[in-house]
């Protein structure tokens, strides 16, 4: 018995590579398994959105928001920000590499790229905060 378990041990690690995925160097992360996500726009009185944003759990994204410069607009989704895992943040050609996330602010124009991985799936939503109107907010959803 001790031999058999012996046995099916080795012979997991042993096909563990195997059946790993063929993302290649970078991982998960790689090229061929990201996406990018329609821009959100931050401006009073537009809408942030068309419509929900669906995503794949396992799945790498890429998206960009705007704030047009209309007044001091932020996005809140302490949800959303938990259910992902944040690669990096870009503003200004900066690139920073965050714990966590709970919300977003910008007090002038200009742009921030999200580079991030949906793990969690769920419904959440990204919305500014204060605001009851649907157009202010965005769901996501991750399968």
């Amino acid at each position: 018995m001790k031999r058999f378990f012996a046995f099916a041990c080795a012979a997991a690690l042993i096909g563990g590579p195997a059946m790993a995925h063929e993302f290649g160097f970078a991982g998960i992360l790689s090229k061929s398994n990201k996406e990018d996500l329609p821009e959100l726009t931050l401006s009073v009185g537009k809408p942030i959105a068309e419509g929900p944003l669906m995503l794949k759990s396992g799945t790498a994204y890429e998206i960009e928001i705007e704030a047009d410069g209309t007044g001091e607009l932020a996005l809140e989704g302490a949800g959303f920000f938990r259910a992902i895992w944040v690669n990096e943040v870009v503003v200004n050609g900066l690139e920073i590499r965050p714990y966590g996330i709970d919300s977003l602010e910008f007090d002038q124009a200009g742009t921030m790229e999200i580079e991030f991985v949906a793990i969690k799936p769920g419904r959440y939503e990204l919305k500014q905060p204060g605001s009851t109107g649907e157009s202010q907010r965005v769901e996501i959803i991750i399968e």
